[in-house]
């Protein structure tokens, strides 16, 4: 058996001294024999058992650092010094790779710094996490360590998202803080008596943000934080980091007992019990600790919220429902095609989302009274209505038939307000309700040099219906505002036919494009949230500019 390194190595060696003992002795009662075996057989099969139950990594890290060792690391340096061999098993073991992997997935980080790079197999493993815009600094005392691991980070995908900083640790650190960096995780793994200080400057000098993580490895430094008659120097100072960390008001933290121990550490709100020396300097209100405590992106969550929305099967409606689901809603996909109504559904569950498709026409009142009926006996309540169902004829005003005006109308204003009305008696019940409707941009100008007279009068009604509404049962705890797209990118208009008339379009909106339904996105999700409790009677105009010009 190797050196061993962790407490779980350390009991198996030892489990592995007294089988021999006892073996060896006669006096020694088989029963006791047979559960010195059980035990050792639980000790030296963790490791092992935990690497095989971990998700496979996205790329084959292990073979690719492994063939990076065997064929550089026992190469000699400059100065003369031959490195030792490393084993795959030395580097960051697998099982921690893809512990840091998760949580770097878990705290949605986007920019990650790690202290103590060593082979760079945990900044890959951290690296694969972060979307493609992400970025992760890599603090790295030894220059050597750069020059064998970027070969392999450049090997990756997800090498370019790494930058290796070589020096002291705390230099670079000095460099970022000067520069305002802040990180959504550090991970630190260097020399073990400057993690006190590590720590205390990131925390210090703001560059760890709120509710970001640190995880610190190495914290139980082979049983020698807890064993009383342990006098190693780095088990003293990680015994230091330990209490310090536990006696911060600052933090909370969990030390996880995976390999030689892992700490995460989650940096606090503040508040005036855990930072009394700047209670005086604090005007300690809303605007500081957030509306009943959530800070500004968490009062856009629809956690435990219900809503529907109709027109949802394909386009602006299915983006609505997608936007509302992510941000935590239950949502009915409701649309008079069925078909398309339970693909969008399908969708959203497999993205984790709740949902339930509906089929309705929402020009006929027996259809939206059902489909709110529906919703509310599967989920019990409605909170967010999205009344975005709609059609658009076109056809010169002298030539409109009145068939063309009572359907455009029928779906885009009756239906609209038998919708807003079914689901506001069930708000107005509750004391509680958000609708938003889906008006246009030609409720406010006349787009052009398409003819749609029916189709813009009837979003001009949408407006004005919202307006009454909203001021209407604001006072009852229910906000009703629409939403104003522009054009919208679709897959018709790239139609050959219609080249000429989307080269016009464009060039009466600043923006210089159209508009994608992701644009709209994030409204419909402010709309929806506490965030825009004040917000009633309003149109939200999404287009560009073009209602400017």
């Amino acid at each position: 058996m190797g050196v061993s390194d962790t407490p779980v190595e350390f009991v198996t060696e030892y489990l592995l001294k007294a089988k021999e003992i006892a073996e060896n002795n006669a006096n020694v009662p088989d029963e006791l024999c047979d559960n010195l075996q059980k035990a050792l057989d639980i000790a030296s099969g963790l490791d092992g058992y935990l690497e095989q139950m971990s998700s496979q990594e996205s790329e084959p890290l292990a073979e690719l650092y492994s063939k990076s060792i065997s064929h550089d690391w026992n190469k000699v340096h400059e100065d003369g010094k031959t490195f030792f061999r490393l084993p795959i098993t030395c580097i960051t073991g697998q099982v921690e790779g893809q512990v840091l992997k998760m949580l770097v997935h878990m705290s949605k980080a986007k920019r990650v710094l790690e202290i103590g790079m060593f082979t760079g197999y945990g900044a890959l493993s951290m690296a694969e996490a972060l979307p493609e815009n992400g970025q992760l600094i890599a603090c790295e005392l030894e220059p050597y360590l750069k020059e064998f691991a970027q070969p392999v980070f450049d090997k990756s995908p997800h090498g370019k998202k790494i930058t290796v900083k070589t020096g002291p640790a705390m230099d670079t650190l000095k460099e970022l803080a000067a520069m305002g960096e802040q990180f959504d995780m550090v991970f630190i793994d260097a020399d073990k008596h400057n993690y006190i200080n590590y720590y205390k400057f990131l925390l210090d000098h703001n560059l760890l943000r709120l509710d970001g993580v640190i995880c610190v490895d190495n914290t139980l430094f082979k049983g020698r934080v807890y064993l009383k008659d342990s006098a190693d120097d780095f088990g003293k100072a990680l015994q230091d980091f330990n209490q310090f960390v536990t006696n911060d008001p600052r933090v909370e933290q969990v030390i996880i007992p995976l390999r030689d121990g892992l700490t995460i550490i989650r940096r606090l709100p503040y508040t005036p019990q855990a930072n009394t020396q700047l209670k005086s300097t604090v005007t300690y209100d809303e605007v500081f600790r957030g509306v009943q405590g959530k800070q500004v992106l968490d009062r856009l969550r629809l956690d435990g919220k219900v809503a529907y929305v109709t027109g949802a099967g394909q386009g602006i409606g299915r983006a609505f429902a997608h936007a509302l689901g992510e941000a935590g809603t239950k949502v009915a996909i409701i649309d008079m095609d069925k078909g398309k109504a339970e693909n969008v559904a399908h969708e959203l569950t497999l993205k984790g989302i709740s949902s339930m498709a509906v089929a309705a026409d929402i020009s006929k009142p027996e259809d939206v009274q059902k489909m709110i009926d529906d919703i509310v006996s599967k989920w019990g309540t409605i909170h967010i209505a999205c009344n975005n169902a709609g059609i658009n004829k076109n056809s010169a005003s002298e030539d409109t038939s009145l068939e063309e005006w009572d359907q455009t109308f029928n779906i885009n204003l009756r239906g609209t307000f038998m919708c807003c009305q079914a689901a506001g008696r069930v708000m107005l019940k509750q004391g509680y309700g958000k609708i938003i409707n889906t008006a246009s941009m030609a409720s406010l100008i006349v787009p052009h040099p398409q003819k749609q007279l029916s189709y813009n009068t009837s979003k001009a009604g949408v407006v004005k219906l919202t307006q009454t509404l909203g001021t209407e049962w604001i006072d009852r705890g229910v906000r009703v505002n629409c939403i104003s797209p522009g054009i919208v990118d679709t897959p018709l208009i790239h139609s050959e036919s219609l080249e000429p008339l989307v080269q016009r379009w464009l060039s009466d909106i600043p923006a210089g494009r159209l508009a994608q339904v992701t644009d709209l996105q994030a409204a419909v999700v402010y709309l929806a949230s506490d965030a825009s409790d004040y917000m009633t009677g309003h149109n939200l105009v999404i287009e560009g500019g073009q209602s400017l010009w």
